[in-house]
């Protein structure tokens, strides 16, 4: 009889399968997941027809097809006048969860500590504990998602490998200001300390903020990882395209274990985002108005309604606070009550942490949608 011991054993079916299969089920409004119900660009789509029909159907290089990496060095020299190797510093990966999953395993060993700031995406924790690490987690100071920073001064220690930040944040819109960055920095910079910073939102910043990258930092460019999503920047997250950026020191490490995990990134998807990015520069322009005006459009929505917010300064998510509609109802029994009763999927915000607090009566909605759609969750929202 074969003896099986998961590795995960505490690990059960994600929230986002969980609350997606209930939407069909229910036949209800689904806003939890992250994916937008509208087309991409139709030049996007074109690119990739023309793409597989011009032959680029066979493997590409490990490292990424060279023309997209010179077109995200040259979004990174644009938006943050940072000069990056497309050659020595960019990896395409099959999305950005892989990529964290590389960057993790390459720099963490067995007892290595490594600190994640709940809520946090589903991943990190896994990825560390396959590694052989443990995950540290620090909970942000609500109402507003912030770094307590003394307490992150008590948490490193002689075993802390790595620091995983998140900005703009998922699951609360939260970003990391250039006080945050410095105050991370003085904690770190005489350390053997790496940063892994998830900045697959980086382009979806509202009301006249700014997105500092880890790399922005020249105390943090030779211990940084940075990972992105193609797929959130151009409303093609099923096309699984992101990338990592890292000095050559980290990429060596980075690629070492990345090649065995996928050799390659998908050809023709790869070759439609670089001819798309050369001749629609406007699109990541015009990103952050796009999704600002979605986003006020589902808040305005909210304005007869008994539900409280802050409006989410990133991402293309929206907590709202029920506290003053079910206070006796967990997020979780809140999320199946909306959907059983009212018709509206959401995803409740305690399964972003290790340890919930017991008073959170927060949920996230996805406004990436169709105005229509935006619209009527408005009037059921406003109907509970």
């Amino acid at each position: 009889m074969l003896k099986i011991e998961s590795k995960l054993p505490a690990q059960g079916v994600t929230i986002f399968s969980v609350m997606s299969a209930m939407a069909q089920r229910l036949n209800a409004l689904n806003l939890s997941q992250g994916f937008p119900d509208f087309s991409a660009p139709p030049a996007l789509l074109e690119a990739l027809a023309k793409a597989a029909a011009d032959g680029f159907n066979q493997y590409a290089p490990g490292d990424g097809l060279l023309n997209l990496r010179e077109q995200l060095a040259t979004t990174f020299l644009q938006r943050d006048q940072l000069m990056i190797d497309p050659m020595t510093e960019i990896t395409i990966t099959p999305g950005a969860t892989i990529g964290i999953f590389s960057a993790i395993q390459a720099l963490v060993h067995a007892g290595d500590e490594v600190i994640i700031f709940d809520p946090s995406y589903d991943s990190y924790a896994p990825s560390v504990k396959l590694a052989g690490g443990q995950p540290v987690h620090i909970p942000l100071q609500t109402p507003d998602f912030q770094v307590d920073w003394e307490t992150v001064k008590n948490a490193i220690s002689s075993k802390t490998r790595m620091v995983i930040v998140n900005t703009p944040h998922n699951p609360t819109g939260a970003i990391w200001s250039k006080q945050d960055w410095l105050q991370l920095i003085d904690l770190i910079q005489n350390t053997n300390i790496a940063v892994l910073s998830d900045e697959v939102y980086e382009h979806l910043v509202y009301d006249g903020q700014r997105h500092y990258s880890a790399l922005s930092f020249p105390e943090l460019r030779e211990r940084s990882f940075v990972v992105g999503s193609f797929g959130k920047t151009f409303h093609v997250t099923g096309w699984k395209t992101g990338y990592c950026i890292a000095p050559p020191t980290l990429m060596t490490v980075f690629r070492q274990v990345y090649q065995f995990t996928n050799f390659c990134g998908v050809t023709p998807v790869q070759m439609a985002l670089a001819n798309f990015m050369a001749s629609h520069p406007e699109h990541i322009a015009e990103l952050p108005a796009f999704y600002q005006a979605k986003r006020d459009l589902f808040n305005s929505g909210l304005k007869n309604s008994r539900f409280q917010f802050i409006p989410s300064p990133g991402t293309y998510f929206q907590n709202l606070d029920y506290s003053a509609i079910r206070p006796d109802l967990d997020d979780s029994a809140m999320c199946q009550y909306l959907a059983e009763q009212h018709g509206i999927v959401a995803i409740p915000v305690s399964v972003f942490y290790q340890q919930p607090p017991e008073d959170l009566r927060l949920i996230r909605f996805c406004f990436a949608k169709k105005d229509e759609t935006l619209r009527r969750a408005g009037e059921i929202l406003s109907r509970v």
